[in-house]
Formats: structure tokens, sequence, C-alpha cells
């Protein structure tokens, strides 16, 4: 699990698994999974193979900066939250989505931005996740990328 590390820690999993694969070490666990969603964004190829230059660098969402190492993490969340239908019924509301857009990929940023949605708000009101306010933003997703009649 990345979630329970800190930011460094967390940054060394993604660079390790990177490495791996480069090598063209086995993977094993979440390495297999990080190298499979890095191979979706080869935008972040360069990053993730050179720790030292971006190891401790900050993202500014203020300045339109996406944070690559959460935009992983929380691929690597979504998919693990899909592999045990946790919250129960996320796969349900995955797969409907899946059904309206072109890709695996593209569902899966979608529901980031839900994902990230009930984490901002858990943030900002000093609460835990509440898993309501992520299927509400689901269920208006959804209804945004219906199919017109």
């Amino acid at each position: 699990m990345l979630f329970g590390q800190d930011r460094d820690q967390t940054r060394q999993v993604f660079f390790h698994a990177w490495r791996l694969h480069c090598e063209r070490q086995p993977l094993a666990g979440v390495e297999k999974l990080i190298v499979d969603i890095a191979l979706q964004h080869p935008e972040y190829h360069t990053l993730l193979a050179d720790p030292e230059r971006f190891a401790q660098r900050d993202y500014a969402p203020e300045l339109g900066e996406t944070n690559p190492f959460l935009h992983l993490a929380m691929h690597v969340a979504i998919m693990e939250q899909l592999a045990i239908d946790q919250p129960r019924g996320i796969v349900a509301r995955y797969q409907r989505l899946r059904q309206r857009l072109p890709d695996e990929h593209d569902a899966q940023h979608h529901i980031m931005e839900c994902l990230g949605e009930m984490l901002w708000r858990a943030g900002r009101d000093q609460t835990a996740p509440d898993e309501k306010v992520y299927f509400e933003c689901l269920e208006r997703l959804e209804a945004q990328t219906r199919h017109p009649v």
C-alpha cells in the first residue's frame, strides 16, 4: 500500500519499480501495477528514470502543475479499489463509465476526478473520506457521459 508511507518513501517505490522495469528485472506486487500504469503515461518516463533530479521536486497545483506521483498513486488506488470492489459498488460504477468512454484509462481519469474531490473535501473539512461524496460525483460524471438518444 502506497498511502501509508511518507512522500519520499512513496516516490522511491515508483523510482524503484521503474528502474527494475528498465533493467528488465522481475517485478512483484505493486511494482507490476506501477509499471503498467507508468507505461500508459510516457510523459512521466523521464521523471521516473531520474530520481536524483525529481525525488524532492514540489508541484504547485495553484500554478497549474500536476503532481505526477500523486497522479500515478491515484491510478494505483483506483486499481486496488476495483480489484476488491471497495468501496462496495465502485466496480459497477466503473463498468458503467467504461461503457461510455473510449478506454479503461479514460474511465480511470474520470474516477480520479471524483477520488480527488472526496480526498480534497476530507482534507478541507478535516474528516474521514466520505464515499457518499465519491459516489455522488461518479453519478454526475455518469450522467455527463451518457450518449444522446
